[in-house]
């Protein structure tokens, strides 16, 4: 299509991060491999950014520009103090402070566009349905996506997050169902949208269709690595079976499962668990290890740089989630890059994710169903080397499907259709007497 001038909105975006701000940064670069779009941003991302954007000089990145917001003192900054509230039932706060940073870009895009002229502004980050700003009123195309954020946890799956998990995750249900009913900003952006409504998952396409009767396109939120690999890793004759799992230490990625599944495991399997990052229930999770006698099998890496973690996700076998309440990681879209079969639950981006060329879905039912199901799907990819290589290879080919040319060809067909169906309804107003 005809290079587009875009103003894109995305608060979280730093090409140093992961979560959501390699999603920002992700879309951001991607897009700007076709277009010419000015970015306006939280002016705390502007370090890694200005580094970026030098150290890569003359690679593509001149399509880029960016306009930082100044973030308020009360405004949420992803360290310290934020970061308890973010993981705690006081998020809400962290709500306020982004909805006030919000509108404090909306004037930043007011003034840009009096200035300059734009065929179409993107909200892209925060994902989040709840809070769209007023990006949809500045009188441009508006397209808003990939989002995400609108399905509730299953109450079912609620005893498995302990108690501090379940309370967490109970009262962000209640206070989701609420907002769904309630909240005017999200139906109005997505009535403003029309054509242009990007859903992250299945699941999040067909909430937009049964609570809002809204069409949406489905493009994953997390795009493919700046690596990959040829070939899958050989399993050697000798060194343990390595089962790979990476994520923040939160109830709702549920470590635990993994661990009681292990445990189920006959005790003669040659294996490791290893563990990448941290969190409030790592202490938990190492104490829940030891009482179930495989602490001797876990390796407890805590964050390492991201050239570190990957090198052992990549000297790894295979890639677990136990996700309950997630989008799709990034950590999953790593894997798959790197060749590693994948053995998570069959529900929210891993539904979509996780095929049978690349991996086992294990149905999301009870505590000991779950773990019975993980153990038997790790003890076959252990036993079955020729199946595991098969997934391994599908794997890679699944990777493929997940690259940003494939989501820029969908991305762009979006972008055509609101442009179109914008000019027809401006061809339309024209005709009124």
């Amino acid at each position: 299509m005809a290079r587009l001038k875009i103003l894109a909105i995305a608060y979280a975006c730093d090409p140093s991060r992961g979560s959501e701000f390699g999603v920002g940064w992700g879309w951001v670069n991607a897009i700007a491999a076709g277009h010419d779009v000015t970015v306006i941003t939280a002016d705390y991302n502007a370090v890694s950014i200005d580094r970026q954007l030098r150290d890569h000089s003359g690679l593509g990145c001149e399509s880029l520009r960016f306009l930082y917001v100044k973030n308020r003192p009360w405004h949420y900054r992803p360290q310290g103090t934020w970061l308890k509230i973010e993981d705690s039932l006081a998020k809400p706060v962290m709500n306020l402070a982004y909805q006030d940073w919000l509108r404090y870009a909306f004037r930043e895009a007011q003034r840009e566009l009096a200035q300059n002229r734009y065929d179409l502004v993107h909200l892209i980050t925060y994902v989040g349905w709840r809070f769209p700003g007023s990006f949809y009123r500045l009188g441009i195309p508006f397209v808003w996506g990939p989002i995400g954020g609108m399905k509730n946890t299953p109450w079912r799956l609620l005893p498995m997050l302990g108690f501090r998990g379940a309370l967490y995750y109970g009262a962000r249900n209640l206070i989701n169902s609420l907002q769904l009913r309630t909240l005017r900003g999200p139906r109005r952006a997505l009535r403003t949208a029309k054509e242009g409504v990007i859903a992250a998952t299945s699941e999040i396409q067909r909430e937009l269709w049964s609570r809002f009767r809204v069409k949406s396109r489905v493009i994953c939120e997390v795009g493919p690595p700046d690596f990959g690999v040829a070939d899958p890793h050989l399993r050697e004759q000798g060194p343990p079976f390595r089962i790979c799992w990476s994520g923040m230490h939160l109830p709702g990625k549920a470590l635990h499962l993994l661990l009681q599944a292990a445990a189920r495991m006959p005790k003669d399997l040659n294996y490791n668990i290893e563990i990448l990052g941290d969190g409030p229930c790592n202490r938990a999770w190492r104490s829940m290890a030891s009482r179930l006698g495989i602490d001797d099998r876990c390796n407890w890496y805590g964050w390492l740089p991201r050239d570190q973690s990957l090198a052992v996700m990549g000297r790894s076998h295979v890639f677990a989630i136990t996700s309950l309440k997630d989008l799709t990681s990034t950590v999953a879209v790593e894997a798959i890059s790197l060749g590693l079969p994948m053995v998570s639950l069959d529900h929210c981006g891993f539904a979509d994710l996780v095929t049978d060329e690349c991996g086992i879905r294990v149905h999301p039912g009870t505590t000991g169903q779950i773990a019975s199901d993980l153990s038997d799907a790790l003890c076959t990819l252990y036993r079955d080397e020729a199946m595991r290589q098969r997934l391994a290879q599908g794997a890679l080919r699944r990777s493929r499907d997940y690259s940003w040319s494939n989501k820029m060809s969908v991305l762009h067909s979006v972008y055509a259709d609101v442009l179109d169906h914008e000019g027809k309804e401006y061809l339309n107003r024209q005709q009124v007497p």
